[in-house]
């Protein structure tokens, strides 16, 4: 008897169909004496529905009443599974975030997990009952409904994971696992087999819409192995786990394109320490996370700041910034929208050289200007014009072999 996690993303369940169909799957691991727990999504398009419905209503809602009702989403879809598998036979119950044990700080629409109580669900297993979760949420320290941002059902199963001290963790998707790049756009990507937590960490931080950055974080800080697969195929998918040292081998793992990106362009500001430390503290108090960022040598008492902060934050980067240059009386803020990072990842970067040389060479080649240029230890990013990206990634990816043959 194993204690497995399974988790379905909105496509998974879209319909009453795939809600079948999942329930089926899961009654074919519970009848092999497995316990169950289940963690959904909101079905395909209700989140973004909901949203539409509250800006036609309020331009700018709170985020108290937002999380009250993009959760109901997620509470349909457990409702409808445990239905599901009731219909089958299956003895099954369905829990909300709070019910199942995730507590979370007060923070709406972007609450981190602080604790995990799950005692109920186990107690619900033990029973053998399958035990079905709704992701994305939780309960702040007063009770109030918190949601854990977009993505946030992956994280929830993740901490599951975690809290029931489960066998095996599996993320069921519309894909049937990690790949050197997204397939859509680069029809030659390959399927892998396995990925380190800090290479999967870095694609999906950096655009690859597989899994959501913070739920690989918290894999990654408790040792949670899990593997990436397809709902609709019953094929192995991709095991993400701890480095070993085999992941060396190769130097670049996969080629990743996030563009929901803006360029924030910031002129003439003072040329003096601190500057500098207060735009940034007023773009981390409004909640903006900035990514790369570059500043120029300073001339005639002013300089330059350039910076890249997801599209959705424009506004409110836009904002913050414009705080700071009336108490520092000048300058002036430009925003860019059609921008695109392009992003090679490897764990193998850490002990061979060339990686930025056969990058820049790539894009060269495929006529491509390169805007600005961030690097750690296992990747490379560059900004580059959003309507050569598609061109850009597959022109990448085959420079570095991935493409299959």
């Amino acid at each position: 008897m194993a204690r497995i996690i399974k988790k379905f993303g909105g496509t998974s369940v879209g319909d009453v169909d795939r809600i079948q169909n999942v329930a089926r799957l899961i009654k074919e691991d519970h009848d092999k004496g497995n316990q169950i727990v289940v963690v959904v999504s909101a079905r395909s398009g209700v989140t973004n529905d909901l949203i539409n419905r509250a800006k036609a209503i309020n331009r700018n809602p709170a985020d108290r009443e937002m999380d009250m009702l993009l959760v109901a989403g997620e509470q349909e879809t457990i409702a409808l599974t445990a239905m599901a598998l009731q219909a089958l036979g299956v003895d099954a119950v369905s829990l909300t975030g709070a019910m199942a044990g995730i507590k979370t700080d007060p923070y709406h629409t972007r609450a981190r997990i602080v604790s995990m109580d799950c005692r109920t669900l186990i107690e619900h297993l033990d029973s053998n009952r399958v035990v079905i979760v709704a992701g994305f949420q939780g309960a702040g320290e007063q009770g109030q409904i918190t949601t854990l941002g977009r993505g946030g059902s992956d994280l929830s199963a993740i901490a599951l994971a975690k809290g029931v001290d489960a066998d095996l963790c599996q993320i069921y998707t519309d894909v049937e696992g990690v790949y050197t790049a997204d397939p859509r756009i680069v029809p030659k990507a390959r399927k892998l087999p396995e990925i380190s937590y800090e290479e999967m960490l870095e694609l999906a931080s950096l655009g690859t819409k597989v899994m959501q950055a913070r739920s690989v974080e918290f894999s990654n800080k408790f040792n949670v192995p899990f593997e990436v697969r397809s709902s609709f195929k019953n094929k192995p998918g991709t095991i993400v786990k701890e480095e070993v040292s085999s992941m060396e081998d190769v130097v670049v793992r996969g080629v990743a394109l996030d563009k929901n990106q803006a360029k924030v362009m910031v002129a003439n500001i003072p040329d003096k320490p601190g500057t500098a430390a207060r735009v940034f503290r007023s773009l981390s108090e409004a909640n903006v996370v900035v990514d790369m960022i570059v500043q120029n040598i300073g001339r005639n008492g002013v300089a330059n700041l350039t910076f890249t902060v997801p599209r959705d934050d424009t506004h409110r980067a836009s904002q913050a910034v414009e705080e700071v240059l009336q108490e520092l009386g000048g300058g002036k803020v430009t925003l860019v929208g059609d921008i695109a990072k392009l992003s090679v990842v490897g764990v193998g970067m850490r002990t061979h050289s060339g990686v930025a040389s056969q990058l820049f060479s790539a894009l060269s080649d495929a006529e491509v200007n390169i805007q600005l240029i961030s690097t750690s230890e296992i990747k490379i990013s560059v900004v580059i014009n959003e309507n050569e990206s598609d061109h850009a990634i597959r022109a990448v990816h085959s420079a570095f072999g991935l493409d299959v043959e």
